[in-house]
């Protein structure tokens, strides 16, 4: 038979084997924290600030050391809603920013602002509001650049104690009011008008002034051709009559030839209807004295 006493006694061994595996279990648990990549966890010992932990495997007193939420040490980006914002010259413009921040000291980011992402936000609305307020509203929409600028300045030396660098402030769109906005469009629209006039005009005026300067250059071209074609001409005709006196002397013509050649040349002086009177010149009777002198032998001269 089964000793009943000796039966509990093993149940009695075997639940505080349990129960010392289980505190065992959980004093591990406790003990050890992996703090992934780009994390920061603070440890607080009996309530006050220990340690920083970060990436990797660390140890933890049990039921001493207390861990805090993990701390995003990346870049974040927080897009804040559409703040309404005041210009110098009284219009309400809606302004709408985007704040590029990193925690930089975990502990200072835990211990001295509640939470530093509200305190971000409120602190660029407030910013911002003072320094578009120092703007009418013509250099606001011109001057993105400068009011960013501004404002990264002011919120990087006031959250430089919070632990959180500010590394760029961004205004994703400033909204004038409806009024003002269809003012800007009408006027908008008015200049591209007046731009596209003033490129029409000058697009014609340079097709005049390039169609002015093909004709100017057709004209000389033209006359420098027909300078160059009367030069040719007349240098044929010299070339011609040089031909022609040179064969005529080369061929030592006689009175009759000659007076043959001026009766070939008659009918050309009546060409032409503008022909009204002929002037004969007074080598053609010698050459007819010749002629009859060259058919006749001189009769004509003996009868006479």
């Amino acid at each position: 038979m089964i000793d009943p006493g000796a039966f509990l006694g093993q149940i009695f061994v075997i639940i505080l084997l349990a129960v010392v595996a289980i505190f065992v279990i959980v004093v591990l648990f406790r003990s050890i924290r992996i703090i992934p990549q780009a994390n920061a966890g603070i440890v607080e010992r009996l309530g006050k600030y220990h340690k920083t932990l970060m990436p990797g495997l660390n140890i933890l007193v049990p039921f001493i050391d207390r861990l805090r939420p993990l701390i995003d040490m990346r870049e974040q980006v927080v897009s804040f809603p559409p703040q309404p914002v005041i210009t110098e010259d009284n219009l309400v413009v809606s302004i709408d920013t985007v704040v590029f921040f990193q925690v930089t000291d975990a502990r200072a980011a835990t211990y001295e602002i509640a939470n530093y992402l509200g305190a971000v936000e409120q602190l660029t609305t407030t910013t911002l509001r003072n320094v578009v307020g120092g703007l009418n509203l013509e250099e606001a929409l011109t001057s993105r650049d400068n009011i960013n600028g501004q404002l990264r300045v002011v919120l990087d030396e006031s959250t430089g104690k919070w632990g959180i660098r500010v590394g760029r402030v961004e205004l994703k769109a400033i909204d004038p009011p409806v009024s003002i906005q269809d003012s800007m469009e009408k006027q908008m629209r008015a200049e591209r008008d007046r731009r596209a006039a003033i490129l029409t005009a000058e697009g014609l005026k340079q097709s005049e002034i390039l169609q002015a300067e093909g004709a100017r250059q057709a004209e000389i071209l033209r006359a420098e051709g027909d300078a160059k074609a009367q030069v040719l001409r007349a240098q044929g005709e010299a070339e011609a009559i040089s031909t022609v006196f040179g064969a005529i002397h080369a061929g030592n013509p006689d009175s009759p030839l000659l007076a043959y050649q001026y009766l070939q040349t008659l009918p050309k002086l009546a060409e032409g209807d503008s022909n009204k009177m002929w002037i004969i010149p007074s080598e053609l009777t010698e050459a007819l004295k010749g002629i009859s002198e060259g058919f006749f032998g001189g009769k004509g001269t003996a009868a006479k």
